[in-house]
């Protein structure tokens, strides 16, 4: 992908978030938080998945 594709595409997704916090920020706070537990139900299931190889 050209640099410059790049750059315009990090931009835009950065207005978008910028948007989306300032018209609901309730919203956006609700989307992190999901984000969040899904992040930490995904490392937390794979330590155990490691910990059962183990032993």
């Amino acid at each position: 992908m050209p640099a410059k594709l790049k750059t315009i595409i990090i931009v835009l997704v950065a207005i978008f978030i910028t948007f989306a916090v300032v018209r609901d920020p309730e919203r956006s706070a609700a989307v992190v938080h999901s984000i969040w537990d899904l992040l930490v139900n995904t490392v937390d299931g794979f330590g155990r998945f490691f910990t059962t190889l183990v032993g």
